[in-house]
């Protein structure tokens, strides 16, 4: 089961490294780290929910929701994908990488949900 969970953390980081690589590429915003780590980041939360409080549920009168920590990470990616988004001079710039952000987090949400 722990190669199992390294895999999926190794795979997250593999598809986030590269959008991120596409949009250094691009010569973007957010770039390599950045949605490294949101995948990467997401993917872990999501392990970690559904993993980490196993010893937890065998106390009678326990349950546990392992999407509850899902909602949490897309409500804080988009906080943070809207700190990306600025307006300049009636243009709107930073919509593209927090779609970016926040599609790279559901990807790493995917991939640690197995």
């Amino acid at each position: 089961m722990m190669w199992d969970l390294i895999l999926r953390l190794v795979v997250a980081s593999c598809f986030g490294a590269l959008i991120g690589l596409d949009r250094e590429y691009r010569a973007k915003e957010a770039g390599l780290r950045t949605h490294f780590l949101v995948c990467l980041g997401s993917a872990l939360f999501m392990i970690v929910s559904q993993h980490g409080f196993s010893d937890v549920l065998g106390t009678a009168g326990v349950g546990l929701d392992p999407s509850r920590i899902a909602a949490q990470v897309v409500s804080g990616i988009g906080f943070l994908g809207a700190g990306t988004i600025i307006i300049q001079k009636q243009f709107v710039r930073g919509l593209t990488t927090a779609a970016g952000l926040w599609a790279t987090a559901a990807i790493g949400l995917v991939i640690g949900g197995g």
